[in-house]
């Protein structure tokens, strides 16, 4: 049985997922009748229960067999190094040999919002670029990524093609930006329905976000991103060198 503030749902998909991961690949899960007694719900809540972990990829049903456990196909690192260069997830996959794919979603000036003007040192209001970016690796989506930078230090990022390529190189490229030191936040947020759509999960799943203030080397901010990634298919790793080595 179980008990939670959330949505029913969501706890029973939660228990589940964690079951789900102790069993071997290609394991049955129970039948319906059985799982529907033991968490003490209905079959329409099991089934949005499950169905999240089917879309997720760690529940696969077949006709005629019954829902049995996968192992989802992709795992990348999300990494920012410090030893050798600010790399972004575009580079660092690229050079993984993985297959990556933007779909840009939103690219305009804006007034700043007061998390972000903070970030960037700006004043709240202040006119940002900012850049909303849905990421895929090998065909699959993997996160929503969200960039705000100063237009009067990057007028012409508002107007740059940024459907292939990384956005830190085409700073270095165009600008010389000095992209020296990175500050990076790790949390957990849920999906809205948007993000749920883009990312084909089921609305109110765990996402990592991974917040990013990239810095020149006087320590001026250049560069704030967080992105809101599908925590089954992804790993966050820090690369941090001490002593200058």
């Amino acid at each position: 049985m179980v008990n939670s503030v959330a949505p029913k749902y969501l706890a029973v998909r939660e228990h589940l997922r964690r079951r789900v991961a102790a069993m071997p690949e290609h394991a049955l899960l129970p039948p319906e009748p059985a799982l529907c007694a033991e968490y003490n719900v209905s079959r329409i809540t099991l089934r949005r229960a499950v169905d999240g972990l089917v879309a997720d990829g760690h529940l696969v049903r077949e006709q005629g067999r019954g829902t049995y456990v996968a192992r989802p196909a992709v795992r990348h690192e999300y990494r920012e190094s410090f030893v050798h260069r600010i790399a972004g997830f575009n580079s660092v996959m690229t050079e993984t040999g993985a297959q990556v794919g933007t779909t840009v979603i939103a690219q305009r000036i804006v007034p700043a919002p007061s998390p972000v003007a903070g970030e960037l040192a700006l004043a709240v209001g202040e006119p940002v670029v900012e850049l909303e970016r849905l990421r895929s690796v090998d065909g699959a989506p993997n996160h929503v990524a969200h960039s705000y930078l100063p237009s009067s230090l990057y007028p012409k990022a508002a107007d740059q093609d940024f459907s292939e390529g990384s956005l830190y190189e085409y700073l270095r490229r165009e600008y010389a930006a000095d992209l020296a030191h990175a500050r990076i936040v790790v949390d957990v947020g849920t999906a809205d329905h948007e993000e749920a759509d883009l990312l084909r999960v089921v609305a109110g799943s765990p996402l990592l976000v991974v917040r990013t203030t990239v810095h020149d080397s006087g320590g001026h901010p250049l560069v704030h991103s967080f992105s809101r990634l599908r925590p089954d298919v992804s790993q966050v790793e820090f690369e941090v060198s001490v002593g200058g080595r």
